[in-house]
């Protein structure tokens, strides 16, 4: 029997909350959208973590809402530039929503401070530490503090700036990525393709299927990093043809190897959940043909399609 959708080996899921993670494509794609980052008009002050709190909350709502529409289950990606502004997104989230959601920064610092408050305040089984990268600027000290913190789920970039290729990507996370997470304590692995333009998704979406075939972890990428950058579509066709091509950028994601989607602004889950929603439901389908297993619950192909369900039940 050919297997295009579905790879071989064993394949660990990560829980997180009321949410799976990875798996053969039993479990339904992951979307992941991202707030307070920078030039977020939600963002009053960044310095004292001023924001827009009415605002925030209704984002949160609308990307919740769209989940439970669609069969998506949703997490969030938290950015902020110092642990103090991180404090007060983390109150504000946890006060709101019991969604799991990422701490995201560029420098060690916040990160490691926000990691630690996470633990000070008991949400350590909702948090992914938003990450353990290849640029990082002292990895060894980061790989100690979280070790002493003990978070339980990590996320890595796996992306060689000196060899951007599939392989180049996976002699990294053997050699270097992969030993750092043990090192550091996670319990539980995330692993992030990392993608530059939209032609390049193609190599990140490559590597999740290698990923996913020599060691089993959860895979995903950023889509939104090609379509963000890429500013023709704005410019020639306005918001209009931007949310068409972003939506089939990441579509096309969801068809192929991927566990869960750092989609971008959350203001983009409009357009991009129904987009994910129809692609995962596609892909249970080839993966039907393939295996003749059907995803159970509340599965996107379940969720909008049950009519068709209920026919491909009597194959």
């Amino acid at each position: 029997m050919r297997r295009l959708f579905r790879v071989k080996s064993p394949q660990k899921i990560v829980e997180i909350g009321k949410i799976k993670i990875g798996g053969y494509g039993e479990n339904p794609i992951v979307l992941v959208g991202t707030m307070f980052y920078t030039g977020h008009k939600i963002v009053e002050k960044r310095k004292n973590g001023k924001f827009d709190k009415k605002r925030a909350e209704e984002l949160v709502n609308m990307q919740e809402t769209l989940s439970d529409e669609t069969g998506i289950p949703s997490m969030l990606d938290i950015v902020a530039i110092s642990e103090d502004e991180f404090k007060r997104y983390i109150d504000f989230i946890a006060e709101i929503t019991d969604s799991p959601f990422m701490i995201d920064a560029w420098k060690i610092p916040p990160k490691i401070g926000a990691a630690r408050y996470i633990k000070e305040i008991g949400l350590e089984d909702r948090v992914i530490y938003n990450s353990l990268s290849p640029w990082s600027e002292d990895l060894e000290r980061e790989i100690r503090e979280l070790r002493e913190i003990g978070l339980k789920y990590g996320l890595t970039v796996a992306y060689n700036m000196e060899d951007p290729s599939v392989e180049g990507r996976i002699k990294l996370l053997k050699d270097k990525l992969l030993p750092a997470l043990e090192k550091a304590g996670f319990k539980h692995i995330l692993i992030d393709t990392s993608v530059l333009n939209i032609p390049s998704l193609a190599f990140s979406l490559l590597a999740c299927k290698k990923i996913k075939e020599e060691f089993g972890h959860p895979v995903g990428c950023a889509p939104s990093n090609g379509t963000d950058i890429w500013k023709y579509p704005k410019e020639k066709w306005g918001n209009l043809g931007f949310a068409a091509v972003d939506s089939a950028v990441h579509a096309i994601t969801a068809l192929l190897w991927n566990d869960f989607i750092l989609y971008g602004a959350i203001e983009n889950a409009k357009w991009v959940f129904p987009a994910v929603a129809a692609a995962n439901s596609i892909l249970a389908t080839f993966l039907f043909d393939e295996t003749g297993e059907i995803p159970e619950s509340l599965h996107p192909l379940n969720k909008l399609f049950p009519e068709f369900v209920e026919q491909l039940k009597k194959v």
